[in-house]
Protein backbone atom coordinates (compact mmCIF):
# COMPACT_ATOMS: atom_id res chain seq x y z
CA UNK A 1 0.00 0.00 0.00
CA UNK A 2 1.32 3.17 -0.81
CA UNK A 3 1.16 6.22 1.95
CA UNK A 4 0.60 9.48 0.62
CA UNK A 5 1.46 13.05 2.32
CA UNK A 6 -2.43 13.87 3.70
CA UNK A 7 -1.33 15.73 7.03
CA UNK A 8 -1.14 19.48 7.09
CA UNK A 9 2.52 21.00 6.82
CA UNK A 10 4.05 21.52 10.31
CA UNK A 11 5.22 24.84 10.72
CA UNK A 12 8.21 25.62 12.91
CA UNK A 13 10.58 28.48 13.66
CA UNK A 14 13.68 29.81 15.15
CA UNK A 15 15.69 32.43 14.81
CA UNK A 16 18.54 29.85 13.25
CA UNK A 17 17.82 27.24 11.61
CA UNK A 18 21.28 24.77 11.30
CA UNK A 19 21.11 22.08 8.71
CA UNK A 20 23.11 19.04 9.88
CA UNK A 21 23.53 17.41 13.38
CA UNK A 22 26.99 16.52 13.24
CA UNK A 23 30.10 17.77 14.98
CA UNK A 24 29.97 21.19 12.43
CA UNK A 25 26.36 21.66 12.99
CA UNK A 26 26.35 21.04 17.00
CA UNK A 27 28.87 23.33 17.65
CA UNK A 28 27.19 26.19 15.82
CA UNK A 29 23.62 25.37 17.78
CA UNK A 30 25.83 25.22 21.32
CA UNK A 31 27.07 28.94 20.41
CA UNK A 32 24.16 30.03 19.25
CA UNK A 33 22.55 28.60 22.76
CA UNK A 34 25.18 30.33 24.72
CA UNK A 35 24.34 33.22 23.36
CA UNK A 36 20.83 32.65 23.87
CA UNK A 37 19.87 33.03 20.22
CA UNK A 38 16.42 30.46 19.59
CA UNK A 39 18.58 27.61 17.67
CA UNK A 40 16.58 24.64 16.02
CA UNK A 41 18.94 21.57 14.75
CA UNK A 42 17.48 19.53 12.28
CA UNK A 43 19.06 16.18 10.80
CA UNK A 44 18.25 13.39 8.36
CA UNK A 45 19.72 10.98 10.57
CA UNK A 46 19.83 10.20 13.76
CA UNK A 47 21.85 12.88 15.58
CA UNK A 48 24.15 10.10 18.05
CA UNK A 49 25.34 8.16 14.42
CA UNK A 50 26.12 11.33 12.25
CA UNK A 51 29.20 10.84 9.84
CA UNK A 52 30.99 12.81 13.14
CA UNK A 53 31.67 9.74 14.51
CA UNK A 54 33.38 7.82 11.70
CA UNK A 55 36.40 9.96 12.07
CA UNK A 56 39.03 7.87 14.06
CA UNK A 57 42.68 9.29 13.53
CA UNK A 58 42.47 12.82 15.61
CA UNK A 59 41.93 16.74 15.78
CA UNK A 60 44.80 18.89 15.11
CA UNK A 61 46.37 21.70 17.51
CA UNK A 62 49.56 23.17 17.79
CA UNK A 63 49.62 22.88 21.16
CA UNK A 64 53.26 21.53 21.74
CA UNK A 65 52.50 19.39 24.33
CA UNK A 66 55.11 16.86 22.50
CA UNK A 67 57.27 18.90 20.25
CA UNK A 68 57.29 22.64 21.71
CA UNK A 69 58.75 24.19 18.63
CA UNK A 70 55.20 23.67 17.05
CA UNK A 71 53.39 27.00 16.38
CA UNK A 72 50.18 27.98 14.66
CA UNK A 73 52.06 29.49 11.95
CA UNK A 74 53.81 26.09 11.16
CA UNK A 75 50.03 24.26 11.19
CA UNK A 76 49.12 26.69 8.98
CA UNK A 77 52.09 26.44 6.67
CA UNK A 78 51.83 22.89 6.61
CA UNK A 79 47.98 23.02 5.70
CA UNK A 80 48.28 25.36 3.17
CA UNK A 81 51.59 23.39 1.24
CA UNK A 82 49.74 20.40 1.25
CA UNK A 83 46.68 21.91 -0.23
CA UNK A 84 49.22 22.26 -2.57
CA UNK A 85 48.79 26.48 -2.47
CA UNK A 86 45.11 25.85 -3.60
CA UNK A 87 43.48 26.86 -0.03
CA UNK A 88 42.21 30.13 0.93
CA UNK A 89 45.29 31.26 3.00
CA UNK A 90 43.11 33.86 5.14
CA UNK A 91 40.80 30.52 6.36
CA UNK A 92 44.16 28.94 6.89
CA UNK A 93 45.63 31.28 9.06
CA UNK A 94 42.21 31.30 10.73
CA UNK A 95 41.87 27.97 11.62
CA UNK A 96 45.44 27.34 12.70
CA UNK A 97 44.78 30.19 15.06
CA UNK A 98 41.86 29.00 16.82
CA UNK A 99 42.75 25.40 16.91
CA UNK A 100 43.90 25.52 20.82
CA UNK A 101 40.67 27.30 21.80
CA UNK A 102 38.62 24.52 19.68
CA UNK A 103 40.28 21.66 22.00
CA UNK A 104 40.21 23.89 25.06
CA UNK A 105 36.37 24.04 24.05
CA UNK A 106 36.36 20.27 24.13
CA UNK A 107 38.28 20.03 27.32
CA UNK A 108 36.13 21.98 29.16
CA UNK A 109 32.99 20.26 28.39
CA UNK A 110 34.33 16.58 28.95
CA UNK A 111 36.06 15.20 26.03
CA UNK A 112 38.38 12.51 26.93
CA UNK A 113 41.29 12.46 25.11
CA UNK A 114 44.52 10.33 25.66
CA UNK A 115 47.13 11.72 27.87
CA UNK A 116 50.63 11.20 29.18
CA UNK A 117 51.23 10.17 32.35
CA UNK A 118 52.00 13.96 33.62
CA UNK A 119 48.53 14.62 32.20
CA UNK A 120 49.33 16.55 29.03
CA UNK A 121 47.02 15.38 26.28
CA UNK A 122 49.07 13.19 23.85
CA UNK A 123 49.79 14.55 20.30
CA UNK A 124 51.03 11.82 17.63
CA UNK A 125 51.97 12.28 13.82
CA UNK A 126 50.05 12.23 11.35
CA UNK A 127 50.92 12.42 7.32
CA UNK A 128 52.71 15.65 6.13
CA UNK A 129 52.39 16.86 9.38
CA UNK A 130 56.29 18.70 10.62
CA UNK A 131 55.48 17.82 14.08
CA UNK A 132 53.13 16.20 16.26
CA UNK A 133 49.64 17.85 17.10
CA UNK A 134 47.20 15.32 16.60
CA UNK A 135 45.05 15.32 19.51
CA UNK A 136 42.96 11.54 19.78
CA UNK A 137 40.80 8.97 21.94
CA UNK A 138 42.45 5.88 20.71
CA UNK A 139 40.66 5.73 17.37
CA UNK A 140 37.46 6.80 18.44
CA UNK A 141 37.97 10.38 18.17
CA UNK A 142 35.06 11.62 16.07
CA UNK A 143 32.78 9.59 18.12
CA UNK A 144 34.12 11.09 21.22
CA UNK A 145 33.63 14.42 19.82
CA UNK A 146 30.13 13.92 18.76
CA UNK A 147 29.69 12.45 22.24
CA UNK A 148 31.19 15.58 24.12
CA UNK A 149 29.13 18.22 21.99
CA UNK A 150 26.04 16.18 22.50
CA UNK A 151 26.30 16.10 26.20
CA UNK A 152 26.65 20.17 25.97
CA UNK A 153 23.89 20.63 23.51
CA UNK A 154 21.79 18.91 25.71
CA UNK A 155 23.11 20.91 28.97
CA UNK A 156 21.87 23.66 26.53
CA UNK A 157 18.62 22.59 25.76
CA UNK A 158 19.27 22.85 22.25
CA UNK A 159 15.92 21.23 20.06
CA UNK A 160 16.94 18.67 17.49
CA UNK A 161 14.92 17.28 15.22
CA UNK A 162 17.13 14.21 13.30
CA UNK A 163 13.94 13.14 11.31
CA UNK A 164 13.59 16.21 9.04
CA UNK A 165 15.10 15.87 5.39
CA UNK A 166 15.32 19.61 3.55
CA UNK A 167 14.02 19.42 0.34
CA UNK A 168 14.62 23.53 -0.66
CA UNK A 169 16.25 26.75 1.04
CA UNK A 170 13.70 29.53 0.88
CA UNK A 171 15.11 32.81 -0.40
CA UNK A 172 13.33 36.44 -0.92
CA UNK A 173 14.80 38.80 -2.66
CA UNK A 174 18.60 37.30 -2.36
CA UNK A 175 17.71 36.64 1.70
CA UNK A 176 17.08 33.21 3.21
CA UNK A 177 13.63 33.27 5.31
CA UNK A 178 14.14 29.52 6.18
CA UNK A 179 13.44 26.33 4.93
CA UNK A 180 11.11 23.36 3.17
CA UNK A 181 11.29 20.07 4.44
CA UNK A 182 9.34 16.87 5.37
CA UNK A 183 9.40 14.20 8.09
CA UNK A 184 11.01 10.95 7.14
CA UNK A 185 9.18 9.11 9.22
CA UNK A 186 5.40 9.87 8.99
CA UNK A 187 5.78 12.14 5.70
CA UNK A 188 4.55 15.85 7.27
CA UNK A 189 5.46 18.46 4.96
CA UNK A 190 7.50 20.79 7.65
CA UNK A 191 8.11 24.86 6.77
CA UNK A 192 10.60 26.34 8.97
CA UNK A 193 10.69 29.93 8.95
CA UNK A 194 13.94 31.14 10.31
CA UNK A 195 15.95 34.60 9.82
CA UNK A 196 19.47 32.68 9.10
CA UNK A 197 20.32 29.30 8.19
CA UNK A 198 23.70 27.73 8.53
CA UNK A 199 24.47 24.65 6.54
CA UNK A 200 26.29 21.48 7.59
CA UNK A 201 25.44 19.13 5.98
CA UNK A 202 28.21 17.27 4.62
CA UNK A 203 30.05 16.88 1.32
CA UNK A 204 29.33 14.30 -1.90
CA UNK A 205 31.70 11.80 -1.82
CA UNK A 206 28.68 9.00 -1.63
CA UNK A 207 28.50 9.59 -5.97
CA UNK A 208 31.18 7.22 -6.14
CA UNK A 209 31.25 3.63 -5.83
CA UNK A 210 33.56 2.60 -3.23
CA UNK A 211 33.41 5.40 -0.22
CA UNK A 212 33.97 5.90 3.08
CA UNK A 213 30.48 7.21 3.62
CA UNK A 214 27.43 5.33 4.55
CA UNK A 215 24.38 4.73 2.62
CA UNK A 216 22.17 8.33 2.38
CA UNK A 217 24.79 10.32 3.75
CA UNK A 218 27.25 12.84 2.05
CA UNK A 219 25.23 12.59 -0.90
CA UNK A 220 25.91 16.50 -2.30
CA UNK A 221 22.74 17.40 -0.26
CA UNK A 222 24.23 21.00 0.75
CA UNK A 223 25.74 21.38 -3.27
CA UNK A 224 22.20 21.38 -4.58
CA UNK A 225 20.45 23.42 -1.60
CA UNK A 226 22.91 26.03 -1.61
CA UNK A 227 22.85 26.27 -5.20
CA UNK A 228 19.32 26.67 -5.84
CA UNK A 229 19.58 29.44 -3.29
CA UNK A 230 22.03 31.41 -5.09
CA UNK A 231 25.06 30.02 -3.27
CA UNK A 232 27.67 28.77 -5.58
CA UNK A 233 30.53 25.70 -5.35
CA UNK A 234 34.19 26.12 -5.34
CA UNK A 235 37.22 23.19 -5.89
CA UNK A 236 34.04 20.72 -6.53
CA UNK A 237 36.80 18.51 -8.34
CA UNK A 238 38.77 18.08 -5.31
CA UNK A 239 37.80 15.21 -3.57
CA UNK A 240 40.50 12.87 -1.75
CA UNK A 241 40.90 9.28 -2.36
CA UNK A 242 41.72 8.17 1.37
CA UNK A 243 44.69 5.42 0.80
CA UNK A 244 42.54 2.46 2.92
CA UNK A 245 38.97 1.58 2.01
CA UNK A 246 38.47 -2.29 2.54
CA UNK A 247 37.19 -3.96 -0.44
CA UNK A 248 35.05 -6.69 1.14
CA UNK A 249 32.35 -7.37 1.80
CA UNK A 250 30.91 -5.90 -1.25
CA UNK A 251 28.36 -3.72 1.02
CA UNK A 252 30.62 -2.56 2.90
CA UNK A 253 33.28 -1.64 0.37
CA UNK A 254 34.88 1.65 1.30
CA UNK A 255 34.71 1.32 4.88
CA UNK A 256 38.12 3.22 5.99
CA UNK A 257 41.08 1.69 8.03
CA UNK A 258 42.13 4.79 9.91
CA UNK A 259 45.31 6.51 8.88
CA UNK A 260 46.33 6.02 12.17
CA UNK A 261 47.43 2.45 11.19
CA UNK A 262 49.80 4.00 9.33
CA UNK A 263 50.70 6.77 11.61
CA UNK A 264 51.39 3.81 14.48
CA UNK A 265 53.83 2.07 11.99
CA UNK A 266 51.44 0.56 9.71
CA UNK A 267 53.55 -0.74 6.55
CA UNK A 268 52.41 -1.03 2.73
CA UNK A 269 52.82 -3.63 0.07
CA UNK A 270 52.11 -4.95 -2.77
CA UNK A 271 51.13 -8.46 -4.21
CA UNK A 272 54.89 -9.02 -4.45
CA UNK A 273 55.82 -8.20 -1.12
CA UNK A 274 57.64 -5.01 -2.34
CA UNK A 275 57.05 -2.40 0.54
CA UNK A 276 56.40 0.14 -2.79
CA UNK A 277 56.33 3.28 -1.42
CA UNK A 278 59.98 3.42 -1.43
CA UNK A 279 59.24 3.91 -5.35
CA UNK A 280 57.17 7.30 -4.84
CA UNK A 281 57.99 9.21 -1.27
CA UNK A 282 60.90 7.22 -0.25
CA UNK A 283 61.64 9.89 2.29
CA UNK A 284 58.23 10.22 4.45
CA UNK A 285 57.33 6.51 2.81
CA UNK A 286 53.74 5.39 4.28
CA UNK A 287 53.32 8.81 6.99
CA UNK A 288 53.24 10.85 3.18
CA UNK A 289 50.30 12.93 1.94
CA UNK A 290 46.91 11.18 1.22
CA UNK A 291 47.20 12.01 -2.25
CA UNK A 292 50.34 10.60 -3.03
CA UNK A 293 49.55 7.32 -1.07
CA UNK A 294 46.32 6.92 -3.04
CA UNK A 295 48.12 7.38 -6.10
CA UNK A 296 50.53 5.26 -5.13
CA UNK A 297 48.17 2.40 -4.35
CA UNK A 298 45.74 2.91 -7.58
CA UNK A 299 49.14 2.84 -9.68
CA UNK A 300 50.31 -0.35 -8.16
CA UNK A 301 46.87 -2.01 -8.40
CA UNK A 302 46.73 -0.25 -12.31
CA UNK A 303 50.18 -1.79 -13.21
CA UNK A 304 49.37 -5.42 -12.33
CA UNK A 305 51.14 -5.57 -8.80
CA UNK A 306 48.10 -5.75 -6.69
CA UNK A 307 45.98 -8.52 -4.66
CA UNK A 308 43.68 -10.82 -6.77
CA UNK A 309 40.74 -8.80 -6.07
CA UNK A 310 41.91 -5.25 -6.19
CA UNK A 311 44.14 -4.18 -3.92
CA UNK A 312 47.49 -3.28 -1.72
CA UNK A 313 48.23 -4.77 1.43
CA UNK A 314 48.54 -2.19 4.75
CA UNK A 315 50.33 -4.69 7.49
CA UNK A 316 49.99 -3.75 11.03
CA UNK A 317 50.98 -7.64 12.37
CA UNK A 318 54.60 -6.58 13.29
CA UNK A 319 53.35 -4.18 15.86
CA UNK A 320 53.21 -4.96 19.67
CA UNK A 321 49.64 -6.63 20.49
CA UNK A 322 49.20 -4.55 22.72
CA UNK A 323 49.82 -1.10 20.77
CA UNK A 324 47.51 -2.22 18.46
CA UNK A 325 44.55 -2.57 20.90
CA UNK A 326 45.12 0.51 23.12
CA UNK A 327 45.67 3.06 19.69
CA UNK A 328 43.77 1.39 17.01
CA UNK A 329 40.73 -0.16 18.42
CA UNK A 330 38.46 0.73 15.97
CA UNK A 331 40.42 -0.55 13.27
CA UNK A 332 40.87 -3.90 15.26
CA UNK A 333 36.78 -4.24 15.54
CA UNK A 334 35.97 -3.54 12.44
CA UNK A 335 38.07 -6.61 10.76
CA UNK A 336 37.22 -8.96 13.22
CA UNK A 337 33.21 -7.92 12.53
CA UNK A 338 33.76 -7.58 9.10
CA UNK A 339 35.96 -10.10 7.65
CA UNK A 340 36.84 -11.93 10.88
CA UNK A 341 40.41 -11.03 10.55
CA UNK A 342 42.65 -10.44 13.22
CA UNK A 343 44.87 -7.78 12.21
CA UNK A 344 47.45 -8.32 14.81
CA UNK A 345 48.16 -11.40 12.84
CA UNK A 346 47.40 -10.79 9.06
CA UNK A 347 47.46 -8.13 6.68
CA UNK A 348 44.55 -5.81 5.97
CA UNK A 349 43.23 -5.89 1.79
CA UNK A 350 42.40 -2.06 0.90
CA UNK A 351 42.23 0.15 -2.04
CA UNK A 352 41.90 3.80 -2.54
CA UNK A 353 38.40 5.02 -1.36
CA UNK A 354 36.54 8.28 -2.02
CA UNK A 355 36.60 10.03 1.40
CA UNK A 356 36.10 13.80 1.52
CA UNK A 357 34.69 16.63 -0.27
CA UNK A 358 37.84 19.33 -0.01
CA UNK A 359 35.47 21.38 -2.07
CA UNK A 360 32.02 22.86 -1.01
CA UNK A 361 29.83 25.87 -0.58
CA UNK A 362 31.92 28.87 -1.58
CA UNK A 363 32.10 30.89 1.91
CA UNK A 364 33.51 34.03 3.11
CA UNK A 365 37.21 33.52 4.86
CA UNK A 366 35.67 35.81 7.89
CA UNK A 367 32.25 34.46 8.63
CA UNK A 368 31.54 31.28 6.75
CA UNK A 369 28.51 33.52 4.71
CA UNK A 370 28.08 32.41 1.03
CA UNK A 371 27.27 35.98 -0.53
CA UNK A 372 23.18 34.80 -0.06
CA UNK A 373 22.39 36.96 2.72
CA UNK A 374 21.57 34.93 6.22
CA UNK A 375 23.26 31.40 4.72
CA UNK A 376 26.13 30.44 5.96
CA UNK A 377 28.19 26.81 5.05
CA UNK A 378 30.33 24.97 7.54
CA UNK A 379 32.31 21.42 7.91
CA UNK A 380 32.42 19.34 4.82
CA UNK A 381 29.83 21.27 3.45
CA UNK A 382 32.18 24.83 3.19
CA UNK A 383 35.27 25.07 0.81
CA UNK A 384 38.37 26.62 1.21
CA UNK A 385 40.58 24.81 4.08
CA UNK A 386 41.90 22.16 2.13
CA UNK A 387 42.90 23.01 -1.65
CA UNK A 388 44.02 20.16 -3.50
CA UNK A 389 45.07 17.55 -0.57
CA UNK A 390 43.19 17.91 2.78
CA UNK A 391 45.44 16.94 6.21
CA UNK A 392 44.50 14.27 8.33
CA UNK A 393 43.15 15.62 11.41
CA UNK A 394 41.92 19.19 9.98
CA UNK A 395 38.64 18.50 9.11
CA UNK A 396 37.62 17.77 12.94
CA UNK A 397 39.20 21.14 14.07
CA UNK A 398 37.39 23.35 11.16
CA UNK A 399 34.08 22.19 12.77
CA UNK A 400 35.10 23.37 16.09
CA UNK A 401 36.87 26.51 15.03
CA UNK A 402 34.03 27.35 12.42
CA UNK A 403 30.95 26.34 13.83
CA UNK A 404 32.25 28.76 16.69
CA UNK A 405 32.63 31.74 14.41
CA UNK A 406 30.13 31.09 12.49
CA UNK A 407 27.81 30.77 15.83
CA UNK A 408 28.53 34.17 16.62
CA UNK A 409 28.41 35.50 13.42
CA UNK A 410 24.94 34.60 12.51
CA UNK A 411 23.63 35.53 16.40
CA UNK A 412 25.16 39.41 15.44
CA UNK A 413 22.97 38.83 12.02
CA UNK A 414 19.75 37.88 13.14
CA UNK A 415 20.17 40.44 16.40
CA UNK A 416 20.77 43.40 13.59
CA UNK A 417 17.74 42.52 11.17
CA UNK A 418 15.08 45.13 11.37
CA UNK A 419 12.46 43.47 9.03
CA UNK A 420 12.08 40.29 7.80
CA UNK A 421 10.77 38.94 3.82
CA UNK A 422 8.68 35.94 3.28
CA UNK A 423 7.48 34.89 -0.07
CA UNK A 424 4.65 32.67 -0.25
CA UNK A 425 5.74 31.29 -4.28
CA UNK A 426 9.06 30.36 -3.11
CA UNK A 427 7.18 27.97 -0.11
CA UNK A 428 5.24 27.33 -3.30
CA UNK A 429 7.93 26.09 -5.57
CA UNK A 430 9.30 23.74 -2.44
CA UNK A 431 5.64 22.33 -2.00
CA UNK A 432 5.34 21.39 -5.40
CA UNK A 433 8.58 19.69 -5.61
CA UNK A 434 7.54 17.25 -3.03
CA UNK A 435 3.90 17.11 -3.90
CA UNK A 436 5.08 16.42 -7.56
CA UNK A 437 7.48 13.08 -6.66
CA UNK A 438 4.13 11.42 -4.95
CA UNK A 439 1.38 12.83 -7.34
CA UNK A 440 -0.15 9.48 -9.18
CA UNK A 441 1.77 8.20 -12.40
CA UNK A 442 -1.71 7.93 -14.10
CA UNK A 443 -0.48 7.71 -17.46
CA UNK A 444 2.76 5.42 -16.70
CA UNK A 445 5.25 7.57 -17.93
CA UNK A 446 7.23 7.58 -14.36
CA UNK A 447 8.99 4.10 -14.62
CA UNK A 448 12.66 5.09 -12.71
CA UNK A 449 13.63 4.10 -9.27
CA UNK A 450 15.72 6.79 -7.03
CA UNK A 451 17.89 3.89 -6.31
CA UNK A 452 18.85 2.76 -9.55
CA UNK A 453 19.77 5.74 -10.89
CA UNK A 454 22.33 6.53 -8.31
CA UNK A 455 23.79 2.90 -8.33
CA UNK A 456 24.62 4.05 -11.96
CA UNK A 457 25.60 7.10 -11.21
CA UNK A 458 28.16 6.24 -8.85
CA UNK A 459 29.68 3.46 -11.09
CA UNK A 460 29.70 5.98 -13.75
CA UNK A 461 31.73 8.52 -11.26
CA UNK A 462 33.90 5.97 -10.28
CA UNK A 463 34.93 5.07 -14.13
CA UNK A 464 35.07 8.36 -15.57
CA UNK A 465 36.49 10.27 -12.37
CA UNK A 466 38.29 7.94 -10.14
CA UNK A 467 41.60 8.78 -8.76
CA UNK A 468 43.40 9.24 -12.22
CA UNK A 469 41.13 11.22 -14.43
CA UNK A 470 41.51 12.41 -18.76
CA UNK A 471 39.30 14.61 -21.05
CA UNK A 472 38.08 11.38 -22.89
CA UNK A 473 36.89 9.99 -19.89
CA UNK A 474 35.36 12.81 -18.40
CA UNK A 475 33.77 14.19 -21.91
CA UNK A 476 32.13 10.38 -22.03
CA UNK A 477 30.86 10.57 -17.84
CA UNK A 478 29.52 14.05 -19.16
CA UNK A 479 27.46 12.74 -21.99
CA UNK A 480 26.34 10.11 -19.45
CA UNK A 481 25.51 12.24 -16.95
CA UNK A 482 22.78 14.58 -19.33
CA UNK A 483 21.21 10.58 -19.81
CA UNK A 484 20.81 10.18 -15.89
CA UNK A 485 19.95 13.59 -15.85
CA UNK A 486 17.21 13.08 -18.39
CA UNK A 487 15.81 10.02 -16.72
CA UNK A 488 15.89 11.32 -13.19
CA UNK A 489 12.42 13.61 -14.77
CA UNK A 490 10.87 10.18 -14.26
CA UNK A 491 11.41 9.01 -10.90
CA UNK A 492 9.14 8.49 -8.89
CA UNK A 493 8.47 8.09 -4.89
CA UNK A 494 6.57 5.04 -3.48
CA UNK A 495 6.55 5.29 0.66
CA UNK A 496 5.29 2.54 2.49
CA UNK A 497 3.58 1.92 5.76
CA UNK A 498 7.70 1.90 7.20
CA UNK A 499 8.16 5.67 5.92
CA UNK A 500 9.14 8.14 3.45
CA UNK A 501 12.63 6.93 2.61
CA UNK A 502 11.73 6.78 -0.47
CA UNK A 503 11.13 10.42 -1.44
CA UNK A 504 14.43 11.25 0.37
CA UNK A 505 16.10 8.73 -1.96
CA UNK A 506 15.01 10.65 -4.65
CA UNK A 507 16.22 13.93 -3.35
CA UNK A 508 19.55 12.00 -2.44
CA UNK A 509 19.57 11.52 -6.38
CA UNK A 510 19.52 15.17 -6.82
CA UNK A 511 22.12 16.39 -5.02
CA UNK A 512 24.18 13.90 -6.06
CA UNK A 513 23.10 14.22 -9.91
CA UNK A 514 24.20 17.93 -9.53
CA UNK A 515 27.08 17.71 -7.66
CA UNK A 516 28.33 15.20 -9.77
CA UNK A 517 27.78 17.67 -12.96
CA UNK A 518 29.69 20.17 -10.80
CA UNK A 519 32.58 18.01 -9.86
CA UNK A 520 32.70 16.37 -14.19
CA UNK A 521 32.78 20.07 -15.18
CA UNK A 522 35.32 21.60 -12.93
CA UNK A 523 37.75 18.28 -13.19
CA UNK A 524 37.49 19.06 -17.20
CA UNK A 525 38.64 23.11 -17.11
CA UNK A 526 41.47 21.95 -14.23
CA UNK A 527 43.88 20.76 -17.34
CA UNK A 528 46.58 20.21 -14.79
CA UNK A 529 47.82 17.41 -12.41
CA UNK A 530 47.96 18.73 -8.43
CA UNK A 531 47.09 17.28 -5.40
CA UNK A 532 44.30 14.78 -5.31
CA UNK A 533 43.52 15.83 -8.86
CA UNK A 534 45.25 13.65 -11.22
CA UNK A 535 44.91 14.17 -14.69
CA UNK A 536 46.57 11.39 -17.08
CA UNK A 537 46.95 13.68 -20.11
CA UNK A 538 48.34 16.71 -17.80
CA UNK A 539 50.96 15.38 -15.81
CA UNK A 540 52.33 18.68 -14.92
CA UNK A 541 51.35 21.11 -11.95
CA UNK A 542 50.33 24.53 -13.35
CA UNK A 543 51.31 28.11 -12.41
CA UNK A 544 48.38 29.72 -14.09
CA UNK A 545 45.51 27.37 -12.65
CA UNK A 546 46.90 28.75 -8.86
CA UNK A 547 43.06 29.16 -8.04
CA UNK A 548 39.73 27.51 -7.60
CA UNK A 549 37.07 27.11 -9.99
CA UNK A 550 33.99 28.23 -8.76
CA UNK A 551 30.83 26.77 -10.03
CA UNK A 552 27.05 27.80 -10.61
CA UNK A 553 24.45 25.50 -12.50
CA UNK A 554 23.77 28.41 -15.48
CA UNK A 555 27.87 29.55 -15.92
CA UNK A 556 29.18 26.60 -15.03
CA UNK A 557 33.16 26.85 -13.49
CA UNK A 558 34.78 30.35 -13.35
CA UNK A 559 38.52 30.35 -12.71
CA UNK A 560 39.08 32.58 -9.86
CA UNK A 561 43.05 33.71 -8.77
CA UNK A 562 44.01 32.86 -5.09
CA UNK A 563 45.98 35.40 -2.84
CA UNK A 564 49.06 34.70 -1.38
CA UNK A 565 49.65 33.95 1.64
CA UNK A 566 50.70 36.46 4.66
CA UNK A 567 54.30 36.17 5.59
CA UNK A 568 53.69 34.94 9.43
CA UNK A 569 53.72 31.34 7.24
CA UNK A 570 54.41 32.07 3.67
CA UNK A 571 57.84 31.51 3.91
CA UNK A 572 57.68 28.41 6.17
CA UNK A 573 55.31 26.69 3.62
CA UNK A 574 57.93 27.31 0.69
CA UNK A 575 59.37 24.67 -1.07
CA UNK A 576 60.71 23.62 -4.26
CA UNK A 577 58.24 22.02 -6.40
CA UNK A 578 57.79 18.75 -7.15
CA UNK A 579 57.27 19.01 -11.24
CA UNK A 580 58.10 15.28 -11.57
CA UNK A 581 55.85 12.68 -13.13
CA UNK A 582 57.42 9.92 -11.34
CA UNK A 583 54.35 7.38 -9.81
CA UNK A 584 51.92 9.67 -11.70
CA UNK A 585 50.10 7.78 -14.53
CA UNK A 586 51.41 9.31 -18.05
CA UNK A 587 49.37 8.71 -21.97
Amino acid sequence: MNATISSPERILSASVLVIGTGGAGLRASIELAERGVDVLAVGKRRAHDAHTTLAAGGINAALGTMDPDDSWQQHAADTLRESYFLADPAIVETVARGAARGIDDLERWGMPFAREDDGRISQRFFGAHTYRRTCYAGDYTGLEIQRTLMRRAAELRVPIVDTVYITRLLVSEGRIFGAYGFDIVDGTPVVIHADAVILAAGGHTRIWRNTSSRRDENTGDSFRLAALAGARIRDAELVQFHPSGILEPTDAAGTLVSEAARGEGGILRNALGERFMERYDPERMELSTRDRVALASFTEIAEGRGTANGGVLLDVSHLPREQILDKLPRVYRTLIDLQMLDITEQPIVIAPTAHYSMGGVWVRADDHGTGVDGLYAIGEASSGLHGANRLGGNSLIELLVYGRITGEEASDYVRGLTDVRRDPAAIAEARAEVSGLLAADSDGARTETPRRLQRALRDLMTEYAGVVRNERGLVAGLEKLAVLEERATRITAHPDIAGFDDVAHAFDLYGSLLAARATLECALERRETRGCHNRSDFPEESGDLRGNFVWTPTAGPVFEPLAEAPESFRDLAAVVADDSVDGKLVE
